[in-house]
Formats: C-alpha cells, sequence, structure tokens
C-alpha cells in the first residue's frame, strides 16, 4: 500500500497512514533498528521512515504485501547469501508481509551500515 504523493511530517504520522497488519509490520523494523542506534535520528527522507546520523542508515517503508528495507548497495552486497530468499535489488529488500521480519539479518546489516559502511 504505497502511499502516493501524500507528505509527512513524522514517521509516527506515516505508520499511521497504513492499515494495522502493516503499521505492527512497520512498527517492528522501528523497534529492531531504533536500539541499535539510538543517537540517530528518525526522519522522513523520501517520504518514507529513515535512521540518520551523519547521513542515512537505512529506510523502510510499508506496500500493500511487503515492507521494504533499503540499506543502500553496500548494505545488500555485504549480507547477498542471508538476503538471497528475498526478493532484492541494488539497495533494497522486500519482506513478505505474510512472514516474519528477519530481525537477526536486519540487525546485522543495521550495525553495518552504522559502522559507516
Amino acid at each position: 500500500m504505497e502511499n502516493g504523493r501524500q507528505k509527512f511530517d513524522s514517521v509516527d504520522e506515516y505508520i499511521r497512514s497504513f492499515p494495522e497488519n502493516i503499521q505492527r509490520k512497520l512498527e517492528e523494523m522501528r523497534a529492531i533498528i531504533k536500539p541499535l542506534v539510538p543517537e540517530a535520528q528518525e526522519k522522513i527522507s523520501y517520504q518514507m521512515p529513515a535512521f540518520y546520523k551523519d547521513g542515512i542508515i537505512v529506510w523502510y517503508a510499508g506496500f500493500a504485501k511487503h515492507i521494504g528495507f533499503y540499506p543502500g548497495a553496500n548494505g545488500i552486497a555485504a549480507f547477498k547469501s542471508g538476503l538471497a530468499g528475498y526478493k532484492s535489488a541494488k539497495g533494497s529488500v522486500q519482506f513478505p508481509l505474510d512472514k516474519p521480519l528477519p530481525a537477526d539479518l536486519i540487525r546485522k546489516i543495521v550495525r553495518f551500515r552504522a559502522e559507516g559502511k
């Protein structure tokens, strides 16, 4: 469920714009990432939630059938084998809504990105 051209002022507003099942997954993603980068600022960037500290660490977004996770090309390349079961592109991966988020893998990628890689 992409939210078209709607402009968001906060991550909370972005998350609230989705149906409940997607809100839960977005909140889960947020809860996985936030403790790993407590010094990072949460912001909207490219109309998606992002964690920022001296640059974007990661973005994430809600869609009708998946949660998009955007750790950049280097984040995808560094964890290519762990991401093999998911649809991915150069700088993004899709986690299906009907499956649990791979929390351990997300944590590894966020730590990698937070180290400036």
